[in-house]
């Protein structure tokens, strides 16, 4: 089991006790969209994340990133990070259906997937030493040809559906992605793949 400093945020029960067999956290649920219209759970975030920080752990659907960016909103950044799970699809075995996208939550992936999120996620875990990434920037971006180009957009969207991140996701948002889960050299060595790197016509 991983222990991790800041307390996890998620959307539902279903996620906290899936989470709570894997990591020894703090786990906020924030009732789905309902804490767009909570004050007093808004304030509990903003108090649990500036004791401790949070890592906001989501489904990867787009009820999730809505969530994901409220929360971007109400608390500074300094205090605040993001875990990403791939877009898997898949049923979760509760629900007598796939969900509006056909894709997994968090409840429904493996604790693999959870776990090496986490690590990803730049998480503090408690005696496990902290290996530090360099940041990647906007500048970089624009080097590698993913902003700035007649063909940015169709390289964010190859580089996205290599990664089984969300293809929707914006430059910014996919930045704070890309700097969780990776370091700059790592995306050098992505970029240099074939289907990323080949100018489509």
């Amino acid at each position: 089991m991983l222990t991790v400093k800041e307390a996890i945020i998620v959307e539902g029960r279903y996620d906290r006790i899936k989470l709570s067999g894997i990591v020894n956290a703090p786990i906020i649920e924030t009732g789905g969209f309902r804490v767009f219209s909570d004050p007093e759970k808004q304030a509990l975030i903003r108090q649990i994340a500036a004791k401790r920080g949070i890592l906001v752990f989501t489904d990867s659907d787009g009820a999730g990133f809505v969530i994901r960016n409220f929360l971007n909103g109400a608390v500074p950044a300094s205090q605040i990070k993001h875990c990403y799970i791939p877009q898997i699809e898949g049923k979760e075995r509760r629900k007598p259906k796939k969900s509006k996208e056909g894709l997994l939550g968090v409840e429904g992936v493996t604790d693999e997937v959870i776990i090496n999120a986490i690590r990803r996620s730049g998480a503090t875990i408690i005696g496990e030493e902290d290996n530090k990434r360099g940041n990647i920037t906007k500048a970089d971006l624009f080097s590698f040809g993913l902003t700035g180009g007649e063909n940015s957009a169709k390289k964010r969207q190859a580089l996205l559906k290599m990664l089984d991140l969300p293809t929707y996701l914006s430059t910014n948002a996919m930045l704070t992605a890309l700097n969780c889960l990776f370091s700059l050299e790592e995306l050098s060595e992505m970029m240099n793949e074939e289907e990323i790197s080949q100018d489509e016509s």
